[in-house]
């Protein structure tokens, strides 16, 4: 009897695994080897990414790191690394296998008795390789650079340096500085002083303030060191990956053996000093201590914070278990940038591979990515960022948030020279030194154009896109309780550029600064970049009205007297909303006017996300359902592709079957090897705002709050079995487990919240609509 008992118990245990994973269900196992680096396995942590593959019998992997922006502004890889095994164990078809362990942050090759282990350190710029055989091995390991030359960018080569499409003069990507030495090979790429930073306050017309400015190129030097202990300098090589001719600096193994390993050691530094750079490095190496334990604790602690498990049928084509998957996968992608001192880029963060793989005509070298290497759009990167509140991955938002930081002075000159007001003067397509791209600024512009304009039609007026990071800030005090103290003076700077800019305008045209009812006149504006020459749009006042709440109710007490009495006075001039209707349906507008549509964004629905005016348990919920349904804009432009938000405006409305149908698309498994490697979308592969909105779909379909009330499956079907444990404000965190339509665990930290818990699972719309 007791061995019966225990194996149904055993078999009870299996069924419940079969249907809710756990986050070892989600490793990433190929049992074959890859045929390029487009079929590549990603690697990281801390501020490093890589991409990983086996091919035709050897290891190669490209390395990137946060930061690593040339004299035009292209985010540079590293470098590719090519391991070569005899005798060479990744031979035949039998027994290969690459693995990626997401709990440890790993990743596993093995076959016919050798393991190679990759991973990099959280705590530390350092990669290591470790080789474990049965029989003595010898190894030869080779950096192999493109930028062994240097070499001209022309055309379309451009679009991934701040250049773009108007490249002014010759644009070269100036060779590094690499050498074979002793035991290893050293490389790094130091810019040359004059940058594209120079150029573009040339052409905006900053000069008088140049030397106020923050400039992050000039003189900036990084790269690192290949180096192992049982390795010595072989030989120079040259081939063609691909499309790109490279030289290749190759180590090989002083004598075999059944243990191999190595290590790239990165440093990145700015100095006008260059023999410094050199010297932080050999002192790094010198004293750098290696504590893998740290790192897998580091990555332990991550997956247990927050997780979304789906349900796993017999197949893995299941549509359900694989939005789960690619959840577990495009966060462990965040997670290789917890600590980059630039944010993880929309257009590829640190994966981006040899750019045939996504466009056969682009024959450029490995550093190419659509969209600019340090140049961020707002709208793209806010996608990346907002998921991480859910997940409680607060530590990961620094790079975000403190970026901006960095950029508040260069914002706030650009108010003073053009028009004398205060305030930070933020745009859509920003330079990592806080201008307009050059080339969305243009070059070719009218003699008396608005020197502080972008002469563009899809960018013009769109100022608001940094209100959204203001958010993030304080959301930072709203979920984790931080003191976000540091933020304040750029949160004010941000709303009274607003105020300040608004004013100015309408005093240009005429004597009254505002309308009749004592609002500001935001004209021109833009809803996005879709519909253009706005008054009054709809995704501006959201944000201005959230911002301005919010601020003044987390932080009243920690501001001037001054300060909050002009914080009630702003709130005052915010105007209302506008509407307009569709067949007798009330809906939310775009804007009060507007002149033309340049693009295919829906920012009458911004109120419904991210700004959370409209949503379950809030006022006027129809006019929000309203908008979906019957806005023939909204209509046209819905898709799940790329940065489109669809997915996530169909959970926060609490529309199930809709909420289903865009996440289950959106989170599907990629056209690539790696699933969580979408793209390009709009932008490029991997597509990291494809990612991003679709954790947030996800998590709005599971969790939602209001107020003190924590909603829990406001939109997700019942027959969807799911674990997940995701955040709310207040320090608040809340596991549930939903099996076979039924609530199994319900765990809520700090316990006095679970009475704010609201079971929104099979409920109706019209019971949704009626929340109170």
């Amino acid at each position: 009897m007791k061995n019966l008992i225990s194996i149904f118990l055993l078999f009870l245990t299996l069924c419940v695994k079969a249907q809710l994973p756990v986050l070892d269900t989600y490793n990433q196992v190929w049992n074959t080897q890859s045929n390029n680096s487009s079929e590549s396995m990603p690697l990281g942590g801390g501020d490093i990414g890589a991409n990983v593959w086996v091919e035709k019998g050897d290891l190669y992997f490209y390395f990137s790191r946060s930061g690593t922006f040339d004299e035009h502004n292209t985010l540079l890889k590293l470098g590719r690394v090519k391991v070569s095994l005899s005798p060479n164990p990744f031979q035949g078809k039998d027994g290969f296998k690459q693995e990626l362990f997401l709990k440890e942050g790993n990743i596993k090759i093995s076959q016919n008795g050798t393991t190679v282990k990759l991973w990099v350190d959280v705590f530390n710029p350092v990669i290591h390789v470790e080789v474990g055989s049965k029989t003595p091995t010898e190894m030869k390991v080779a950096y192999e650079s493109w930028r062994y030359k240097n070499r001209e960018s022309k055309g379309k080569a451009n679009n991934a340096n701040s250049y773009k499409w108007a490249p002014q003069g010759e644009i070269v990507t100036y060779k590094d500085s690499i050498s074979l030495e002793g035991n290893g090979v050293q490389f790094y790429h130091r810019n040359r002083a004059h940058t594209v930073f120079d150029v573009a306050v040339k052409q905006q017309k900053m000069e008088s303030v140049k030397e106020q400015m923050m400039n992050p190129l000039a003189n900036l030097t990084f790269g690192g060191k290949l180096f192992g202990k049982n390795l010595k300098a072989n030989r120079t090589y040259h081939g063609i990956y691909q499309d790109t001719d490279f030289e290749g600096f190759q180590l090989k193994s002083i004598k075999a053996s059944k243990k191999q390993a190595f290590q790239i050691q990165l440093h990145t530094n700015q100095s006008e000093d260059a023999a410094l750079w050199k010297k932080e490095l050999q002192k790094q190496i010198a004293n750098y201590k290696k504590e893998e334990k740290k790192t897998v604790d580091w990555w332990n602690a991550f997956w247990n914070r927050s997780f979304i498990y789906t349900q796993k049928s017999k197949s893995e084509n299941d549509s359900v278990y694989q939005i789960g998957q690619n959840y577990q996968l495009f966060r462990y992608m965040l997670g290789c940038n917890a600590y980059g001192k630039y944010p993880t880029k929309f257009n590829g963060g640190l994966f981006t591979v040899d750019p045939v793989f996504t466009n056969k005509d682009l024959n450029f070298t490995p550093d190419f990515r659509n969209w600019g290497g340090g140049t961020m759009t707002q709208q793209n990167q806010r996608l990346v960022y907002f998921p991480m509140l859910k997940s409680g991955d607060f530590d990961m938002m620094k790079s975000q948030l403190d970026y901006y930081l960095s950029l508040q002075k260069n914002a706030e000159l650009r108010s003073q020279v053009y028009w004398n007001h205060g305030g930070a003067s933020f745009t859509e397509q920003l330079e990592n030194f806080g201008l307009p791209n050059p080339a969305e600024y243009e070059w070719k512009r009218p003699a008396d154009y608005d020197p502080g304009m972008e002469y563009n039609a899809w960018l013009e007026y769109e100022w608001d896109t940094v209100l959204e990071f203001c958010q993030m800030m304080l959301q930072q005090k709203e979920y984790a309780g931080e003191d976000i103290q540091k933020y304040h003076s750029f949160i004010m700077s941000c709303l009274r550029f607003f105020d300040e800019h608004y004013q100015y305008l309408a005093k240009q045209r005429g004597r009254k600064a505002l309308d009749n009812d004592g609002h500001l006149i935001l004209y021109p504006g833009s809803g996005a970049e879709t519909y253009k020459m706005a008054y009054n749009a709809n995704s501006t006042i959201s944000a201005l009205k959230v911002i301005t709440e919010q601020f003044l109710r987390q932080s009243e007490n920690k501001l001037s007297k001054d300060e909050v009495d002009y914080l009630k006075g702003f709130l005052n001039r915010i105007p209302p909303l506008s509407y307009r209707e569709f067949d007798g349906h009330k809906t939310l507008a775009p804007a009060k006017l507007w002149v033309r549509i340049n693009n295919s964004e829906v920012p009458q629905l911004y109120s419904v996300y991210p700004w959370k005016i409209h949503g379950l348990g809030k006022p006027d919920l129809e006019t929000a359902l309203n908008t979906w349904k019957f806005d023939t804009d909204a209509i046209k432009f819905r898709s799940h592709v790329g940065w489109k938000q669809d997915n996530i405006f169909a959970a926060r409305l609490g529309l199930t079957e809709e909420g289903a149908k865009y996440n289950l698309l959106k989170m599907a498994n990629s056209e690539r090897r790696f699933p969580a490697f979408w793209g390009p979308g709009f932008d490029w592969v991997p597509d990291h705002n494809w990612g991003g909105s679709g954790m947030i779909g996800m998590q709005e379909m599971l969790l939602q709050t209001n107020g003190n009330q924590i909603y829990i499956f406001p939109a997700w079907p019942k027959e969807w079995d799911v674990h997940f444990k995701l955040h709310a404000p207040k320090n608040t965190t809340v596991e549930v487990q939903l099996e076979k339509g039924e609530l199994t665990l319900l765990k809520v930290y700090p316990k006095e919240r679970e009475k704010d818990i609201v079971n929104l699972l099979g409920k109706s719309l019209t019971e949704k609509i009626n929340l109170k």
